[in-house]
Formats: structure tokens, sequence, C-alpha cells
């Protein structure tokens, strides 16, 4: 169940680009939009964090998260059925959960805004202000755009779903870094950001939602924990820089499998009240020890440091 809304131009649109961009085009779009996934740009948050500048971390990975959780705010009140789920001639060349059913919204998500447009825009934008140096803003604007793009063009989203997720990522890292400069108390700066996203807890019905919510949670507690018992150092070392990401990984991977274990798949996979609870809790702790705890061995392990 979902609505149908759209402009006549944009599956007409839709339809030209999959027609003209066969081949090599597809398959760049298709790469292309690897830049707002979740391995992506959490790479890049792991290697800010981690290994350039935890601060830079910080803000851009709370101006992403705030963007992942307002975004399906938005999608469960528009409901906008996917484009490829309305229109015969459009196809989906890319699936949001390779493993589900094309229509099933539950899992593919609904279309209004694209979140993969909101993530682009507020990770790499609130990168380019934290880094300071205009090759930083082309590289941003650049990867946004395509990223946008590259939805509608793979029949994922509308170009108006693009447009508002664009909005929502550059309202998320304008609002983060508002209140990063005005808010002198973190852990105020985190309690009014979580306020904000709430009201989702009431009638959203999409695992992304959740997802989020919890990993804002867990990215805050973690922070304060880090700055009042860990205060780790950065580094520009390569080697250091690569084990700390690859332990970084595997403990974000393996954590978040074991703490599935306790629960049947079909509780995990169902769209109750308590899975979706779970599923905020279980990605709280895995985003909570990847920034709190895990940065201890950075100074007790020596090829860490």
């Amino acid at each position: 169940m979902g609505n149908v809304f759209f402009f006549a131009w944009e599956p007409a649109l839709i339809e030209w680009l999959q027609t003209n961009l066969e081949g090599f085009g597809i398959t760049l779009m298709y790469l292309v939009s690897v830049f707002g996934e979740e391995l992506m740009l959490v790479t890049i948050l792991g290697f800010l964090y981690w290994c350039w500048d935890k601060k830079t971390g910080i803000t851009v990975g709370m101006s992403l998260l705030t963007a992942c959780v307002w975004n399906p705010m938005v999608k469960n009140i528009a409901l906008r059925l996917r484009p490829y789920m309305v229109h015969e001639n459009v196809k989906c060349l890319k699936k949001v959960d390779p493993r589900a059913d094309i229509m099933d919204v539950t899992v593919q998500g609904y279309s209004f805004p694209s979140g993969h447009a909101a993530n682009s825009a507020a990770t790499y934008f609130a990168a380019a202000k934290e880094l300071k140096k205009r090759i930083f803003w082309v590289i941003a604007i650049a990867l946004t755009v395509l990223v946008g793009i590259s939805r509608f063009a793979l029949g994922a989203h509308y170009p108006t779903d693009v447009l508002a997720g664009w909005a929502i990522g550059l309202v998320a890292v304008t609002v983060v870094s508002l209140l990063e400069h005005h808010v002198e108390k973190r852990w105020l700066m985190y309690l009014i950001l979580i306020l904000t996203m709430l009201p989702g807890i009431f009638y959203c019905k999409t695992t992304d939602y959740f997802t989020s919510l919890g990993m804002v949670t867990g990215v805050a507690l973690g922070d304060l924990f880090e700055k009042k018992y860990v205060h780790f150092e950065n580094t520009r070392k390569v080697v250091p820089m690569l084990l700390r990401l690859a332990g970084g990984f595997a403990l974000y991977l393996g954590l978040n499998q074991l703490l599935k274990l306790p629960f049947p798949k079909d509780f995990l996979s169902s769209v109750s009240a308590a899975s979706f609870a779970v599923r905020s809790l279980r990605y709280a702790v895995v985003a909570f020890v990847v920034i709190g705890p895990y940065p201890m061995l950075f100074r007790r392990v020596k090829f860490l440091s």
C-alpha cells in the first residue's frame, strides 16, 4: 500500500535515461550510486573518526545520521511508491535490499525523499565544511549530484525524490553545525537532536528509521564516553590507519551478527513494535562500542597507536 503522485515529465525522463544509458552508462550509474550507500559512508566516517580527526568524524557522522532519521520520517508520511512500482516501462535496476522482493515496500522502502541523495549531501557537504578546502567542496558537489542522478536513472526514485533528499541532507548539516556552535553542553546538543527524531516512533513502519535512531543514540553515547574516559589520538600513519579501519569494521559487523543470535529470524524480520525496538537497541549498542570503548585499544595495542 502507498501513494502515487508524480509530474508527467518524471517517468518520461527516467524511461529516456534507461533507454539511452544502456551498457556502460547504466554500469556507471550503478557504481556512482555506491557513494550514497552504507558501506561507503561507514568507511568514510570510520576513516575520519578513527584515523584523521575525530571531531570532524563526529560532526560528519551526526549530520549523516540526522538525515538518515529525518528522511524515513518524511517517507512514512508521504508513503510514495517507487517509480518502478507504478510505471510498467520503468525498470528497477538496483534494489535497496537484493534479498527481498522488489515490491516489498517494508524492506525496499518508500520513494520520497531519496535516502541516497540525503545521505550523500549530508556526508560530503559536512566533510567539505569541516575540511575547509576548495577541492573538497568540488568533490562534495560532484558526488552529491551524481549520486542523485543515479537514483532516478536506476529507477529507484523520481527526480523530485532526489531534490527533497538533497534538501534534507543540507538542512541536517546546517542544524548540526548551528547546534555545535550555539549549544555548549554536548549532551544537550544530542538530546535536542534526538528529540526531533522521536515522533517517528509513533508512525514509522520501515526498518531504516529504527536502525538510524539506534545509531544516533549509540554514537551520541559513545562520543560522550570517549570524551570522558578514552581521549584517543588520531594517526596519519598508513599501517595503524588500515588496522584501525579493519578492526572497526570487524567489530561493527561481528557484534551486529552476535546481537541477532538470541532472536528468531522471523521475529527480526517482522514489523512489530518489539522487533523495531530490538533493532534500535542492537544498533545503539554496536555504534556505542565502535565509537567509545573500541578506541581504548589504540593506546594499549602498539601497532594501533
